[in-house]
């Protein structure tokens, strides 16, 4: 039995869970959000906790069972509190600003990178300390958003130059010693 599948599911006040067969609706504060489970995984609802079971032993529904809870959890959070990333734009020069709900990114091309945000998505970014957060209610949303912000301009070895995840540690290289000196 999957230790993660066995734990139930609790359900803070304010959200609203419905479980239609295979797919699982979660409506809360911040926004709706569901998702269709595979076949061989099944819900029950225990006053204010929702129980995932598997149906049958075969290895692909074992598979399932604790990645159908955890994502059924990461649901119930994210409509709940959300969820939130944050990203920090490093060099000289180089900055992030919000106009209208768009996010402006100056990392060192000739152009500003306008990057609008998805739907359940929101931008918001510390000028003074040029961090940028990504905020929503979905987990995997909210993961891919920042990782497509951070590919806009990755950190480079050499200077550290780049948008990267706050707390990500980037090695350095060393370039070039220096030039030798040639003599006549």
């Amino acid at each position: 039995m999957s230790r993660i599948g066995r734990m139930p599911v609790k359900i803070p006040a304010g959200v609203q869970v419905e479980v239609l067969g295979n797919r699982v609706q979660v409506k809360g504060p911040r926004g709706e959000t569901s998702r269709l489970f595979p076949a061989g995984i099944s819900f029950t609802r225990q006053g204010d906790a929702l129980q995932v079971q598997r149906q049958t032993e075969d290895r692909r529904t074992r598979a399932f069972h604790g990645m159908s809870r955890a994502l059924v959890q990461n649901m119930v959070l994210g409509v709940s509190k959300g969820f939130n990333r944050k990203l920090q734009v490093e060099g000289v020069g180089y900055r992030a600003e919000i106009n209208a709900k768009s996010l402006v990114l100056s990392v060192g091309f000739s152009h500003p990178v306008v990057v609008d945000p998805p739907e359940g998505i929101v931008f918001s970014v510390d000028e003074k300390t040029r961090i940028i957060e990504v905020s929503g209610y979905d987990k995997e949303r909210v993961g891919q958003v920042a990782a497509d912000l951070r590919k806009i301009r990755p950190p480079e070895p050499y200077k550290g130059k780049g948008i990267r995840y706050v707390g990500e540690r980037v090695r350095h290289k060393a370039g070039k010693a220096g030039k030798a000196t040639a003599t006549k």
